[in-house]
């Protein structure tokens, strides 16, 4: 079985062998391992010896026995370590198909063959006395046991859930815990591991591995008694019981090893303590000189480089360079480790720190404030006071950076004290040093001085701030003169009220207790509260109408007019007030309490009142519906809620005209399924009874026209119908009957079935609608229908399928003009807040504002269009963005706006170059733009010849330079192949788009 063996020429049968194979033929294991691809690998085959060995034993009785050692689980262990050996003992070829406590009973054995007992605190051992082959099976251990630590710190993909039989999660939940187990043990002697493999890098000697051959002298050394297979090398145990040395390990091969999995380790313990990510540096730079000496895949040193890198570069950024003047200062790790140990006044201070020397981003400190301030959402003790105090430093930072500064400090502000006060100015005067400060700094903190006092009622808290000595510095001596002034002219706004007596002392008469109870009944969300309050109420009081007692309570008219007709009080109070109470909770989005109320006037009414019942029963649906949109919209992936399919489907077959119901469910439920882009049930399948409904008319089409636009073209039928009814919204009422056929001024006879929409609840629609492609159609259509009422062909607005729509209508003087600009606004609102990055529909919104006159605010769409799909401009602009019409409109809105340069610039973008434009816009004196400093954005030879002659002839000597510069580039050379004269001009576009995208957008 010696793996080493020489001319065991390799089994020309490459069949799949089974484990118990190996047992009957000593010298297959060799053979089989020398394939070029063996079936099964030698990881499998581990596997399955060390599965075979430690397989439980049934005894006479059925019982289940622990494995016994004998001379076959001895021989499977031996076979598990030899095909280890053959691997070279490699530990990420192991790890990647043995399982923890495979990897455990493995290396275990190893020891155990290597004189080392289980149990045996290696921390005690002398390392440097034991022979080499023993002291590198310790090593390989402890590696072994950080490297499982750090790899059970990464995430793992959960398994997919799925139907499995009792016994086989029984087995998996047991794995699961012995897993646990063995990782729990190894994470209580971490300790032991570093401080082995620590002493490890002291070693100077050269180590041994074991080699089949050398675990096989050792095993029948260890159990001389037993019968074991024939020795086919010379050797055998000496007096001491050593064995021959195995395969010679490097000191550098060994160091290598060692010191990236101790840097592995104590990278992941950086969070905890800032020193060990220096450890880890260390420890990684080490490891990439001994590569670079030994070579990467030589020997024994199996080192991912790839991930060696990743965790270098992980370094550098977490640490600061040797070049540092302060490498004390280390922001991220240090806040992030105050974090773990709620040392919270450290946060503040490095925060305060970094005002004066800003190194972290605005964007880091804004989503610090964020983790905290959801903490103390959570109820976390200490947060709100933190809270503040951060918000205050990022505050002061955005003042002295000339940065927006949000709403959050105002909020703290609303209940100012003095402690809040003195908090912010003391945070003033540790970031701004007034001698090293910019003027405009300084200006910003003096406006928000100002503000702040003016929003101050308290006299007193007013003075905190103006009795600062950075007050008196940062504001002008008039402009602090003048809002002195002002502060001692106003008047407190508020009177403190007069006292109340204590709850107390108020009488306990029967009318306070009945007052008593109603502000209960009126506070209280709890069902079976109020349920409780009413019955006490109705006990104390008669004829009393308690659904009246407050006018916040509000259900729709529907419902009102189905619950007033009950004859009992109580029951007509109850089901009243639960619904309103339902109602409110479920507007403002408070979905757990709106459930619960729900459910408890569902069960009020079950047995008695089955057309109430129906009535929850839908309420309950709308309620799934907006809880659903409203996790979709927090959420990146949510699954398709297939159970509420089944509930919408059920409530629009079911819809009756005579049952009293909110047209707002059946206009939630037919936004859903579009949203959800459930256009097979819409389109076809939906009921004819429920098509009398408006709003699920207005789906139908708008799911069949979809199906239409994303199927075959030649069907066209359901656009011209959806055309049809959209056309009606904006008609004039009393304009849609002209003609003597009786027709409407679509040319199609109204349907008085289905009423049509008004404008506004076609906007409330659609605005309600998220799915990319619906938005698209609706603003298609719009598109085109202002398009066609404007007639004005210059001012054309570009979208999708803008062609799919009819090119006329019978009666334009029908439309009203108006309200299709407003919707198309509105709706242009809607999709840019849905999707702010979508290209198309910033090019539409571009065009709306172009033809609006709205030069500036297209101007920027047009360029945040061509940004966001280059990538910014990291990659070229598809043609259908920046086509030649939008390059037309670009330059037409420069040249409105001034920027004649910028516009002449923009004339190099056309397929062919409009010289007569560019001409005339270079040669504009007074250019609301950089002027020459746009020069080197200029590709175009001819260009740059017509400015040096015109600058020439007016004497501009230095604009004349800048040209003669521009065009003095080597890559401009006309000489140059078409390739290079391309690149050139690519460069320069994405630089120009650049200067325009900083500028505008």
């Amino acid at each position: 079985m010696v793996i080493e063996a020489t001319n065991c020429g390799s089994s020309s049968d490459s069949s799949p062998k089974l484990w118990f194979e190996f047992l009957l033929n000593e010298r297959l294991l060799s053979e089989h391992l020398q394939q070029a691809s063996p079936k099964p690998t030698a990881v499998a085959l581990i596997g399955q010896f060390l599965e075979q060995a430690l397989k439980p034993v049934v005894n006479d009785q059925n019982q289940v026995q622990p494995p016994v050692e004998n001379l076959r689980t001895r021989k499977l262990k031996l076979l598990a370590l030899c095909t280890a050996a053959h691997l070279k003992w490699d530990l990420p070829e192991l790890e990647k198909g043995l399982t923890v406590p495979t990897m455990h009973v493995l290396l275990s054995e190893l020891l155990l063959l290597c004189h080392i007992p289980s149990g045996t605190e290696h921390g005690d051992l002398n390392v440097e006395e034991l022979d080499e082959a023993t002291a590198a099976a310790v090593y390989l251990y402890h590696r072994w046991a950080l490297r499982a630590i750090v790899e059970d710190s990464f995430p793992m993909k959960p398994n997919k859930p799925g139907h499995q039989q009792p016994n086989i999660l029984i087995q998996m939940q047991q794995e699961k815990e012995l897993v646990e187990n063995i990782l729990k043990l190894l994470k209580e002697k971490s300790d032991n591991s570093v401080l082995v493999l620590e002493g490890a890098l002291k070693i100077k000697r050269e180590l041994r591995m074991h080699t089949a051959t050398t675990l096989e002298l050792l095993a029948s050394c260890l159990d001389s008694e037993h019968e074991m297979w024939p020795l086919t090398t010379e050797g055998s145990c000496g007096a001491d019981g050593k064995i021959q040395p195995g395969e010679q390990i490097s000191v550098d091969e060994l160091h290598c090893q060692v010191r990236y999995d101790l840097g592995c380790y104590y990278f992941l313990q950086g969070p905890s303590n800032i020193s060990f990510y220096e450890k880890a540096k260390m420890h990684f730079g080490k490891t990439k000189e001994l590569l670079d000496k030994i070579g990467q895949g030589v020997g024994y040193a199996q080192i991912d480089w790839k991930r060696l890198e990743g965790y270098s570069k992980a370094c550098n950024a977490l640490l600061p360079s040797s070049g540092e003047e302060e490498s004390s200062f280390y922001p991220y790790c240090y806040i992030r480790h105050c974090m773990n140990t709620e040392n919270y006044k450290g946060i503040v201070d490095m925060l305060l720190k970094d005002n004066a020397c800003a190194v972290l981003p605005h964007l880091f400190r804004r989503s610090l404030l964020m983790d905290i301030q959801q903490q103390a959402w959570n109820g976390v003790a200490g947060m709100d006071q933190l809270c503040f105090r951060v918000c205050t430093c990022n505050t002061v930072q955005s003042i002295l950076d000339g940065q927006p500064v949000g709403i959050k400090l105002t909020r703290f502000l609303q209940k100012p004290n003095k402690e809040k006060i003195e908090f912010f100015l003391e945070v003033c005067q540790r970031s701004v040093n007034l001698e090293t400060a910019s003027t405009e700094a300084k200006k910003n903190l003096g406006l928000f001085f100002k503000m702040l006092c003016l929003s101050l009622d308290d006299p007193h808290l007013t003075f905190l701030i103006t009795s600062h000595p950075l007050f008196t510095a940062v504001l002008q001596d008039d402009k602090r003169q003048g809002l002195l002034e002002v502060l001692r002219k106003r008047q407190p706004k508020y009177q403190t009220a007069p006292s109340k007596p204590p709850f107390q002392d108020i009488s306990s008469s029967a009318s306070t207790n009945v007052g008593q109870l109603e502000q209960q009944l009126i506070q209280t969300q709890d069902p079976w509260k109020v349920r409780q309050l009413l019955i006490d109420l109705h006990g104390m009081t008669a004829d009393r109408q308690f659904w009246m007692l407050s006018r916040k309570w509000e259900v729709p008219i529907p419902y009102a007019n189905v619950i007033l007709t009950v004859k009992d009080l109580l029951t007509r109070d109850l089901v009243y007030i639960l619904l309103a109470k339902a109602h409110f909770c479920l507007t403002n989005r408070a979905f757990h309490q709106a459930r619960q109320l729900y459910l408890t006037c569902l069960e009020v009414v079950t047995e008695f009142w089955p057309r109430m019942r129906q009535l929850l029963l839908n309420e309950l649906l709308l309620l799934d519906i907006l809880r659903t949109e409203d996790e979709a919209g927090r959420k990146s992936r949510v699954a398709k809620p297939l159970e509420l399919f089944k509930r919408v489907y059920t409530y629009l077959e079911s819809w009756q005209q005579d049952v009293p119901t909110r047209a707002f469910i059946a206009e939630q439920c037919v936004c859903f399924l579009l949203n959800y882009k459930d256009l097979e049930y819409l389109s076809v399948l939906v009921s004819t009874t429920a098509l009398h409904n408006k709003h699920v008319k207005l789906g139908q089409l708008l799911a069949g026209t979809c199906r239409d636009f994303t199927g075959p073209k030649e069907s066209r039928r359901s656009a011209k119908e959806l055309w049809e009814a959209i056309v009606l919204v904006f008609t004039f009422p009393g304009q849609a009957k002209k003609g003597g056929n009786g027709k409407g001024a679509t040319g199609k006879m109204r349907d008085v079935s289905t009423p049509t929409l008004t404008r506004k609840e076609f906007v409330t629609f659609a605005t309600k609608l998220k799915e990319p492609m619906i938005l698209t159609i609706l603003l298609s259509l719009m598109v085109k229908l202002h398009n066609t009422v404007r007639d004005e062909i210059v001012n054309d607005i570009s979208v999708e399928f803008i062609s799919s729509w009819p090119s006329s209508l019978p009666n334009l003087q029908a439309m009203d003009v108006d309200a299709v600009s407003m919707t198309i606004k509105e709706l242009l609102r809607h999709a840019l807040h849905v999707d702010p990055n979508n290209p198309s529909w910033l090019i539409t919104q571009a065009d709306f504002y172009f033809a609006t006159s709205q030069y500036a605010a297209a101007r920027h769409h047009y360029l945040q269009a061509a940004s966001v799909s280059s990538e910014l401009f990291h990659k070229p602009i598809p043609p259908e963005v920046l086509t030649e019409q939008v390059l037309k409109q670009l330059i037409k809105c420069c040249s409105l706006l001034g920027c004649h340069t910028q516009a002449g610039i923009l004339c190099q973008f056309l397929k062919e170059v409009d010289y007569p434009t560019a001409f005339k816009a270079l040669q504009e004196q007074n250019s609301n733009d950089g002027i020459d400093t746009y020069y080197k954005y200029i590709w175009d030879t001819t260009l740059l010849e017509y400015l040096i002659h015109f600058h020439h002839k007016r004497g501009d000597l230095e604009k004349k330079q800048v040209a003669m510069n521009a065009i003095g580039q080597m890559e401009l050379n006309a000489s140059n192949p078409e390739s290079v004269l391309q690149l050139a001009a690519q460069k320069r576009k994405k630089g120009f788009m650049r200067s325009l995208l900083q500028l505008y957008c």
